[in-house]
Parts: structure tokens; C-alpha cells; sequence
């Protein structure tokens, strides 16, 4: 229980450590397999900062750019663009850089939109695949960490646009979080 003694407080699912390794462990792979040069197409905002450690670590020199699509629209499921590319992708070796995969339904559209551009190859790379939470089947070509079905904050994974900042990758109470976006800030964030 937290202080509060109002249900559990937030427990960390993979440490700085594990990050740092799992992002290496990436990099590699997508270094040897894009040895020719690759665009890496991230989505905005939770995916930055793992496509910044992600970038650093690669012996290759990729390309980057980025898309937003919106929130869910209520009651509909559906999601829309509302950034696109700088970049023409035809012909171009493209992999796809995510922060978490659940269901599959956005990565579902996003790749649709992406395929319809004609680049070379296109694959997916994503810090935390949700495998138990798919509902469309979508393969992922590199995962960083299978997790369970934990609403997860940190590493630019966010609620309300707080825990971003946190080092590590942590599981949230989201009943918590919708009463009080900031029910968990002195957990992690303290000393």
C-alpha cells in the first residue's frame, strides 16, 4: 500500500541498467542489418527518448524523422495524422521507432500510411512490445522488452505529460493516476 493507503504505488520494470543494455542490444542489430544506411521514423512524443539513446549507440549513421498521430477519437478507436514526414521515403530502407506496442491498432494505420509511400523495407523497432495486449497481429522485427500488460510511465512514456523524465521504466496505478495525474511524483521522484 502507499502512504496514502490507497492501493499500490508504482514498481519499476526495468532498471536505467536494463534500459541502457536492451537500447544497445538494438543498436547493434539495426547497425549490422542497415549497414547501407536506414531512416528511422519515430513517433512523437513518447518514442524521443529512446530514439536519442537508440541513435548514439548505432556505429551507422542514420537518418531521423519524425510523425505525431492524434488520441484516439472518442468512441471510434481511430487515429489520424497530425504530422508527417519531411522526408520522401520510396525506395528507402525505413524502420519504424515506437516506445510501446499494445493492441497493434495504431501501428496497424501507421504502417498502412507508410506502406503506401513505397519505401524498400519496412520494419518496426519498438522499446516495450505488449505481446499479451494484441489484438491485430503485427509483427515486430526488433522489441526491446516484452512486458505484461502494465500501464507503464518513464523513458518518455507519460501520463498527463508527467514521468517522461524518469530513468527508468516504471508500472503505474492508472486508477491512481485519473484521480491525481501527479499520485505517483513523490515516489519516484523523491531524493
Amino acid at each position: 500500500m502507499t502512504p496514502s493507503g490507497r492501493g499500490p504505488g508504482p514498481r519499476e520494470l526495468i532498471s536505467r541498467e536494463q534500459l541502457a543494455a536492451g537500447v544497445g542490444r538494438l543498436a547493434h542489430e539495426l547497425s549490422v542489418a542497415y549497414q547501407d544506411g536506414v531512416l528511422l521514423v519515430a513517433v512523437l512524443k513518447g518514442s524521443v527518448l529512446f530514439l536519442a539513446d537508440l541513435v548514439r549507440r548505432m556505429t551507422i549513421v542514420p537518418e531521423v524523422d519524425f510523425l505525431a498521430i492524434s488520441r484516439y477519437s472518442e468512441g471510434t478507436g481511430r487515429v489520424r495524422l497530425v504530422k508527417d514526414l519531411e522526408v520522401d521515403i520510396a525506395g528507402r530502407d525505413v524502420v519504424l521507432i515506437e516506445d510501446v506496442i499494445d493492441t497493434g491498432l495504431t501501428l496497424t494505420y501507421i504502417l498502412g500510411q507508410l506502406g503506401q509511400r513505397s519505401p524498400r523495407t519496412l520494419a518496426v523497432c519498438t522499446l516495450l512490445d505488449k505481446r499479451v495486449r494484441r489484438i491485430v497481429p503485427t509483427e515486430v522485427n526488433y522489441a526491446g522488452f516484452v512486458i505484461e500488460d502494465d500501464f507503464v510511465l518513464g523513458y518518455g512514456l507519460d501520463y498527463a505529460e508527467r514521468y517522461r523524465n524518469l530513468d527508468r521504466v516504471v508500472a503505474g496505478d492508472l486508477s491512481r493516476l485519473r484521480e491525481d495525474p501527479d499520485a505517483h511524483v513523490d515516489a519516484l521522484f523523491a531524493g
